[in-house]
């Protein structure tokens, strides 16, 4: 199958302008001002074969209030050797590629750095084979591709978030994303809230769902949090990370195209503006094949590769816009600079958040989670 680069592409094939430019607007709201990152940077972005995309999310100048700007980026890639190397080679190759995706984003000005999910290894769950998958999991304080983003992140005063596949104390494994602060400092972790279920994505074959909330970082540069991969699907789970404080939530995934790409733009945008927070989405890229066929009791037949990473990253906003996605292809990185006064100034026009009725939503939410609960139906008297 010919996979196309991405839906922009497409776009720009519209060959009248006007209809091109109203076929963005509706798809992506306001048009966003691209972000000049300087000639080192495009340079440097060339020499890494990293495609490289910034813009800007703008707010209104305030009287009372000083901007609030912070640059985010959002890195997208394939794995670099092949899934039948040995463990070390697999994973220090992807420690070489990120090291590298994080200089270029250290060099464009990035506060905080967001990756892929599990990005120190294949997404090799589909597989349900132990051996050698589960060497890839590490530490969650001290694992050592946390202990080469310490040290970059504190050499390049950036917050640095890392979802890996964590081994704890007591050698259960988790899907987890680890933040680093922006001085080298293990600052906590969030733990894969909903694990799925379906197609290939055999991950509760390794770990179950998480246990660490819906916690909020509190960064030198916003207030943070992460909404690991499959937590999209579930509104409820964006929901809380809200009303926790959070103003950017980063969203690390891997999800393939046959399963879910006509849901990718609609997600975390919707979560962004229901929410009144930045949503950062981040997919890996490429066809991951591995060495032995796996079934997953679909019916379909047995076969040694996942589908399509569709990668396509974005970034959405409190008032509905959106970037253009990276590719569908390419590793990427996703540079935007953001005013974080958007968010009230968003709040105070919809006013979500004096209409969300969440007085009204609680205990109906403990009711119907409840056993025996019995749904408001009205049904016509005879």
């Amino acid at each position: 199958m010919n996979e196309i680069e991405s839906l922009e592409s497409i776009l720009n094939t519209i060959p009248d302008v006007h209809a091109r430019k109203e076929a963005f607007r509706i798809l992506y709201g306001k048009d966003l001002d691209c972000l000049d990152v300087g000639e080192k940077c495009t340079s440097l972005a060339s020499a890494l074969d990293i495609e490289l995309k910034a813009f800007k999310f703008n707010a209104a100048l305030e009287e009372t209030r000083s901007p609030r700007t912070v640059r985010i980026g959002a890195f997208q890639n394939k794995i670099v050797a092949s899934t039948k190397d040995s463990v070390i080679a697999q994973k220090n190759a992807l420690c070489k590629r990120i090291s590298g995706a994080c200089e270029l984003a250290a060099k464009c000005g990035v506060n905080i750095m967001c990756l892929q999910e599990a990005w120190t290894m294949p997404f090799a769950f589909c597989t349900r084979e132990r051996l050698p998958w589960t060497e890839f999991a590490e530490h969650a304080e001290d694992g050592a591709s946390i202990q080469m983003l310490k040290k970059i992140a504190a050499e390049n005063n950036m917050v640095i978030i890392s979802p890996i596949l964590e081994r704890d104390d007591k050698d259960v494994i988790w899907n987890t994303a680890v933040v680093i602060s922006n001085k080298g400092n293990y600052v906590g972790k969030h733990r894969k809230n909903h694990i799925p279920r379906v197609g290939d994505f055999n991950e509760s074959s390794y770990y179950m769902e998480g246990n660490t909330g819906h916690p909020v970082f509190e960064t030198e540069f916003g207030k943070i949090a992460v909404n690991i991969c499959y937590g999209r699907h579930h509104p409820l789970n964006w929901m809380m990370f809200g009303l926790n404080g959070a103003e950017i939530v980063f969203n690390p995934s891997a999800t393939v195209g046959a399963l879910s790409e006509p849901l990718w733009p609609i997600e975390a945008r919707n979560a962004a503006i229901a929410n009144s927070y930045f949503a950062v989405s981040i997919n890996r890229v490429g066809t991951e094949v591995f060495p032995n066929e796996f079934t997953s009791g679909d019916g379909k037949l047995a076969h040694n590769d996942f589908g399509h990473f569709y990668g396509s990253t974005y970034v959405s906003a409190p008032d509905g816009s959106r970037t253009k996605g990276l590719s569908r292809l390419k590793d990427g990185l996703l540079v935007c600079e953001m005013d974080l006064n958007l968010i009230r100034q968003t709040k105070d026009k919809w006013l979500f958040q004096m209409t969300g009725r969440y007085d009204m939503y609680g205990p109906k939410l403990t009711e119907a989670s409840a056993d025996g609960y019995k749904p408001q139906i009205i049904k016509e008297a005879l």
